[in-house]
């Protein structure tokens, strides 16, 4: 990856508040502060609009986190987006998201050891990436599992997940450092 083409911002650049919520975030995801929260939260009122929006799909949607995290996964993926695939692996661990999973995800949703539901999922997610759309036969299989509400959620967040896989890679998002143990150096 080139260097970034928007660097993260440092407090006097995202302001006080966005910088406790960036420090929140990479806490929670057992990093320093996201670069990518970090170089959306420049602007400031936006960043704070898409974080609202961003936490009602994830953690704060209806969907199980599982389903949420395979999603988005899967999401990431597609869009060979190594700085987001490798945030939620991490975060996608405590939905429980085994690294088996993982290996089959990266397979896609014709592997074998998904249930139907997961199967669904990801062939939901499949299509939306291919062909910004879901055809018949996907919406049904769909809604064998998941209430409508439901699919209207599942297609905002791939959407939602696609439009972060373009943004962090068309301004450079460098990945982010884990963060060190207490007491370590």
């Amino acid at each position: 990856m080139t260097a970034p083409r928007a660097t993260p911002g440092g407090i006097r650049e995202v302001g006080v508040v966005n910088w406790l919520a960036c420090r929140a975030a990479g806490r929670a995801a057992g990093t320093g502060p996201p670069n990518l929260f970090l170089t959306l939260a420049r602007r400031r009122g936006l960043f704070r609009g898409w974080l609202w929006f961003a936490g009602r799909l994830m953690p704060g949607g209806t969907l199980p986190r599982r389903d949420t995290e395979l999603v988005i996964l899967r999401v990431a993926h597609l869009r060979d987006c190594r700085y987001e695939f490798g945030h939620h692996v991490r975060l996608a661990r405590r939905a429980g998201v085994r690294e088996p999973d993982v290996a089959r995800l990266r397979a896609g949703p014709d592997a074998d050891g998904w249930t139907p539901r997961e199967r669904a999922i990801l062939t939901a997610a499949d299509r939306l990436h291919a062909e910004q759309d879901l055809d018949d036969e996907t919406w049904t299989r769909l809604r064998a599992h998941l209430s409508e509400a439901e699919c209207v959620e599942l297609t905002m967040l791939a959407a939602h997940y696609e439009m972060l896989a373009t943004v962090i890679t068309a301004l450079r998002v460098q990945p982010d450092r884990p963060r060190r143990p207490a007491g370590g150096r």
